[in-house]
């Protein structure tokens, strides 16, 4: 399968088709669902899908210019996407500057395109840790100052995004981070620490916070906060339960209509499950899956070319989408606390998508650049740990 897989090409490099038939899958998939679950809001109703089909060209454009963009200038300017980065998640907050929504102020408004910071942050966070593991990698294998020099400037972004605040996305990109670095071979007695330091401060958080700790609440008992905190996460059980194995069919979705808020976007995944039932959740779910795999199989095909950035790079996207897709997911069905966060590639939003797509280009090249076999002239790979080579054996 591979070799067939490896036979296909864009722009002159092997293209991994499996990994791109996936992702147009799932955007396809979630334009449908996403159509459907807005055609109720507002006067016009195709207003959503018009804007999400400019959103769908605009990523397909980021794609292909992650995908045509060779890694060591991906390698070379991470440092400088940081510090741009750094730079957005302050700006969003200037008076005048960021776009306020339902009490957050978390967007930028970039040519009629909704951008979430936070979602850009965490592509240009991806691409410079990658970047960090590969120019402190021998440092961070041996000593715990060097896990902690990135982990304070992550720390620092995730600041500003509880100012805005975003805690979904600051937990998001921790946890990215600490997964990205814990690969790369950092040692693993800070992570104790560090993973014990960071649930303080989480738990902290919720209780100064008094609607984080009413959601905690609600995700306990649900059923008790109906009325109030519980109220998206008891309508979204309540559309999983109406639709039941084969659901009431494409557009048929009563609580999208009467109940369930953000169905287009946080909460997506409880319309699938009214509309085509726990087979049509249980195939996002698998196409998630099928897409985390194959982006973990280019950071192993670049680790085994001996291409330590593209391997790291890959690593943290698929880090970043599994855990983003995961804890939507796990939100939608009651599992865990509720927090303001999209379904990759398929809710509704111009920042996120175009973004998840770029970083997909990413992956894109990952795999094209270790088919290749081409030599970034900044591989260590052969120095790491055994123990951080993932799949090697």
């Amino acid at each position: 399968m591979a070799a067939v897989i490896g036979q296909r090409r864009l722009l002159g490099l092997p293209l991994d088709a499996c990994l791109l038939t996936v992702a147009l899958g799932l955007l396809l998939f979630g334009y449908c669902l996403m159509t459907s679950a807005s055609l109720h809001l507002g006067e016009d109703a195709f207003y959503f899908a018009r804007r999400q089909l400019l959103h769908l060209g605009l990523g397909i454009v980021g794609l292909w210019v992650t995908f045509a963009v060779p890694l060591k200038w991906w390698f070379k300017a991470g440092p400088y996407l940081l510090l741009a980065g750094l730079v957005l998640l302050v700006a969003v907050k200037l008076p005048g500057v960021g776009v306020t929504v339902n009490g957050s102020t978390r967007w930028l408004n970039v040519g009629g395109v909704r951008i979430q910071v936070s979602e850009v942050f965490k592509w240009v966070a991806c691409c410079y840790l990658a970047g960090y593991a590969v120019r402190h990698g021998e440092a961070l294998r041996a000593e715990a100052s060097a896990l902690l020099r990135p982990l304070l400037l992550v720390a620092v972004a995730c600041s500003l995004m509880l100012w805005q605040p975003d805690f979904g996305a600051a937990a998001i990109l921790m946890a990215t981070a600490i997964g990205l670095l814990f690969l790369a071979g950092a040692r693993l007695a800070p992570f104790v620490l560090l993973l014990l330091g960071l649930g303080g401060a989480a738990w902290g958080l919720m209780v100064v916070e008094a609607y984080r700790f009413r959601r905690l609440e609600a995700f306990l008992d649900p059923f008790a906060h109906a009325q109030d905190s519980g109220y998206q996460l008891v309508q979204a059980l309540f559309a999983f339960g109406r639709g039941g194995l084969f659901g009431v069919g494409l557009g048929n979705s009563v609580q999208k209509m009467f109940y369930l808020p953000e169905g287009h976007t946080d909460f997506l995944l409880a319309v699938i499950g009214e509309e085509l039932g726990w087979i049509g959740v249980s195939g996002c779910a698998l196409g998630f899956a099928l897409l985390i795999w194959r982006i973990f199989t280019a950071a192993r095909l670049a680790q085994l070319a001996g291409q330590e950035f593209g391997t790291w790079l890959a690593y943290g996207v698929g880090i970043w989408l599994g855990l983003q897709a995961l804890v939507n997911m796990g939100v939608n069905l009651g599992l865990l606390p509720t927090k303001g966060l999209t379904l990759p590639l398929m809710s509704y939003g111009g920042g996120s998508l175009i973004v998840d797509c770029m970083a997909l280009g990413w992956v894109l090249r990952v795999y094209a650049e270790a088919r290749m076999g081409e030599s970034t002239g900044f591989s260590r790979l052969q120095r790491a740990r055994p123990a951080r080579e993932v799949w090697q054996k």
